[in-house]
């Protein structure tokens, strides 16, 4: 496990997903606080490989601005296709700054 320091709490959006860039990692973090729950993803769709920055954010879900699949953000399950899932990272506040674990 490697855990990698996201940025500080205050950086995330707040019922948004903003992209991070994380050093060792091909596609950005994305990172919010959903419904009060910090949530860090890949950045990538597991469906064709879209970049999800810009995807739309409702209703707890993320939208894929590629093919309109759309993600269960405290899942990772997928509403169009349950053989896929969206990677999701464990997040951690420590003194104000957000660690995510890479696995």
């Amino acid at each position: 496990m490697l855990r990698v320091r996201l940025g500080a709490l205050a950086d995330l959006p707040i019922d948004d997903l903003r992209a991070f860039t994380v050093a060792g990692v091909t596609w950005p973090v994305m990172a919010g606080v959903i419904a009060g729950e910090v949530i860090a993803t890949a950045g990538v769709c597991p469906h064709e490989d879209v970049g999800l920055d810009g995807g739309e954010v409702a209703d707890g879900c993320l939208t894929c601005p590629g093919h309109g699949y759309v993600f269960e953000l405290r899942t990772g399950a997928c509403r169009h296709d349950r053989s896929l899932t969206l990677r999701r990272y464990r997040a951690r506040v420590i003194d104000g700054d957000v660690w995510i674990e890479l696995v």
